[in-house]
């Protein structure tokens, strides 16, 4: 098969949507998510992009290793902290600021180790009810840290469940219990993701409504890829720029007469005579098999829509009567002029997992 589809990431686009987060939050340090392989954008890509950064967050220990490897010296958070007396090892080898949320973490800092120090970033379960010490468990657990001579610093940190939704109750709620967890700590705290970045701006409300959660570090993930944290819109309406562009190409058009059905299962028929184009992009390549017929995508400067049920490595499109498009011609799956937020509403998904979901079996073609 001819080449199929394949992902454009632009550093400066990263790089730009990096400096809104900062002008944002200007008192606040930036801890950058680029877990998941960078949210598919590509881990060493956007290391290098994001160097302004005040430190990276990363999910595994192999991240860390690759990112040393390449010669990356940013300051590493490991989200869910270490596991295993082994992933302790590997994390104070690979130098990472661990996350510490249970009991059975806590004893991995017991005793004389390694040697080696950390600093902690105790994470409190404010109401996602996912990592964390429940608030009234967080004053025993500091003393327990602040004993440990493997501990060199602490942070405090939560998640907020709802901060799409600033309205939502426990939005609030959760606010209120990591305000009375850091009353009286006197180091950094760190609540504040891409909804809740983005929402302490648009919140009428403003500081009055957020206090100053998240003053001391913020944690943008899916805004820095330049695709929006919230359910509707997309990130060029909050000044940002999509990072990735995931394009494929046209690789047979033919004419259809009308009532001709379509793909495996036959889900979609011709209303009318048309030309049908088959692209070059399937579920394998990450375009989800779950898009819908009438998912738009963009050919030749006009949105065509998709036709039936995709392929492994194929879809089709319904070109129209009397298109001229031809074999070769380039088609974006999503790109600044087709936000991945509006093909994730098609797919009743969200965009986390497309842009997460590409398998690069196509390499990246990097730059502007």
């Amino acid at each position: 098969m001819t080449q199929g589809a394949r992902a454009h990431i632009s550093p400066s686009a990263l790089s730009h949507n990096l400096k809104l987060v900062q002008t944002m939050a200007p008192a606040a340090r930036v801890l950058a998510a680029i877990k998941g392989n960078a949210y598919g954008h590509g881990l060493l890509t956007a290391a290098k992009a994001l160097a302004a950064a005040d430190g990276l967050a990363i999910a595994r220990l192999s991240e860390a290793e690759t990112l040393r490897s390449a010669g990356i010296d940013q300051r590493l958070v490991l989200l869910a902290g270490p596991s295993s007396q082994s992933e302790r090892a590997l994390a104070a080898a690979c130098q990472c600021e661990i996350v510490v949320h249970s009991h059975a973490q806590l004893s991995l800092l017991d005793g004389r180790g390694s040697g080696a120090t950390f600093v902690v970033w105790l994470k409190v379960d404010t109401g996602m009810h996912r990592l964390g010490f429940q608030p009234e468990e967080v004053a025993a657990v500091l003393a327990r840290l602040r004993a440990s001579p493997q501990v060199a610093d602490i942070r405090l940190m939560t998640h907020f469940a709802c901060a799409d939704d600033p309205s939502d109750p426990l939005t609030t709620a959760q606010q209120a219990r990591f305000q009375r967890v850091c009353k009286g700590f006197d180091g950094d705290v760190s609540a504040a993701n891409s909804p809740a970045l983005f929402s302490i701006t648009a919140s009428v409300a403003d500081s009055r409504h957020w206090g100053n959660l998240g003053a001391t570090w913020v944690r943008p993930g899916l805004s820095l890829y330049g695709i929006s944290p919230f359910a509707s819109g997309s990130g060029a309406d909050l000044g940002l720029r999509p990072a990735m562009t995931f394009e494929t190409q046209l690789i047979d058009v033919r004419g259809l007469p009308a009532g001709q059905r379509v793909g495996y299962g036959g889900r979609w028929s011709a209303p009318r005579d048309t030309v049908i184009g088959v692209i070059a992009a399937g579920y394998a390549d990450g375009y989800t098999r779950f898009l819908p017929s009438a998912t738009p995508v963009l050919i030749n400067g006009r949105r065509v829509p998709l036709a039936g049920t995709v392929s492994m490595d194929m879809a089709v499109v319904d070109l129209g009567a009397g298109a001229t498009d031809k074999v070769g011609d380039r088609v974006t799956l999503w790109g600044p002029e087709l936000p991945v937020e509006e093909v994730a509403r098609a797919a009743a998904t969200i965009p986390y997992q497309l842009v997460t979901g590409v398998m690069h079996r196509e390499p990246p073609l990097i730059g502007e």
